[in-house]
């Protein structure tokens, strides 16, 4: 077999994840903030509103 005349093709293909990291980083921060909220309102209603009652 004569291999200098067989013509091959390679395709390459990269497939990249695409993910920003500054916009995983700023909701991570927005839904820590949130919970940190949400259990600051129930330290208070714990410690504050319901002894009134």
């Amino acid at each position: 077999m004569n291999d200098s005349h067989r013509n091959v093709e390679i395709e390459r293909r990269d497939v990249q994840k695409k993910s920003d990291s500054s916009l995983v980083a700023s909701t991570f921060i927005k839904y820590a903030a949130y919970i940190i909220i949400f259990f600051g309102l129930l330290y208070f209603l714990v410690k504050f509103v319901f002894p009134m009652f």
